[in-house]
């Protein structure tokens, strides 16, 4: 049987407006398998988004524990907190956040400046991990000279750069057409038949429909958790 790479046991989180306490998450508990391929969705409100900056480790529980990759990240202070983030987790956002004066290579290396890895090494990593999501010929251009699904291929490149346990997808073709959306999830899924485990956060069905598990939650609850027997495959390289 697959080994947990995270399991989150009644998590909680609250927010407060004075004195008065905002409860978002109510008990969450739930265990994410390595290689797993997970959709997280749930309506404006469902606690969705506090969830995603949990186990991403952007924020931290009021209540409950949280283990990643057998460490316990529930109480853990905040720089510590950083340096499993960056060790762990790869993010890919709906905004691609590249930096505009950089080429695709460039911001791919960037999370590899402050781990003492040489510059030539920095360079063969990145371009191994453009090359693996098909932008090996544009490598030196830079954001505006891409096409929006080209810069969330290097977004995705990015995310893979630290060889992390997790990559957390968070809406990651809300800001793509129909056909551009489909290439995306196409290279997802194939980081995910590589060996890597992916969350994504989604609000849209026909793109959950590419993850092999679907858990919804409603209200700060686990409304459904099941496996998606029939994953959509995308047809892109058909």
């Amino acid at each position: 049987m697959a080994s947990s790479i995270l399991q989150l046991d009644l998590i909680s989180k609250s927010y407060y407006l004075g004195k008065q306490e905002l409860p978002v998450l109510k008990g969450i508990s739930m265990d994410i398998f390595k290689n797993e391929y997970v959709a997280l969705m749930g309506p404006s409100g469902s606690g969705k988004s506090t969830l995603m900056n949990i186990l991403g480790c952007l924020d931290s529980p009021t209540g409950g524990k949280y283990i990643l990759n057998g460490k316990d990240v529930s109480r853990m202070p905040d720089d510590d907190l950083a340096s499993v983030r960056n060790k762990e987790i790869g993010f890919v956002f709906q905004q691609f956040n590249l930096l505009p004066r950089l080429t695709a290579a460039e911001n791919v290396a960037l999370p590899l400046i402050y781990s003492g890895i040489s510059k030539k090494e920095r360079t063969e990593r990145a371009e191994a991990v453009l090359t693996q999501v098909k932008l090996d010929d544009r490598m030196h251009h830079k954001p505006n000279e891409l096409s929006g699904g080209q810069c969330q291929r290097v977004a995705i490149a990015r995310a893979l750069i630290n060889n992390p346990a997790i990559i957390l997808a968070d809406e990651p073709t809300g800001n793509l057409d129909s056909k551009t959306s489909y290439e995306i999830m196409d290279i997802l899924g194939k980081i995910n038949l590589d060996g890597n485990t992916v969350i994504l956060v989604t609000h849209e069905e026909d793109i959950s429909a590419f993850a092999h598990r679907i858990i919804r939650l409603k209200d700060g609850h686990i409304e459904s958790d099941r496996i998606n027997s029939n994953p959509m495959l995308s047809a892109i390289d058909a």
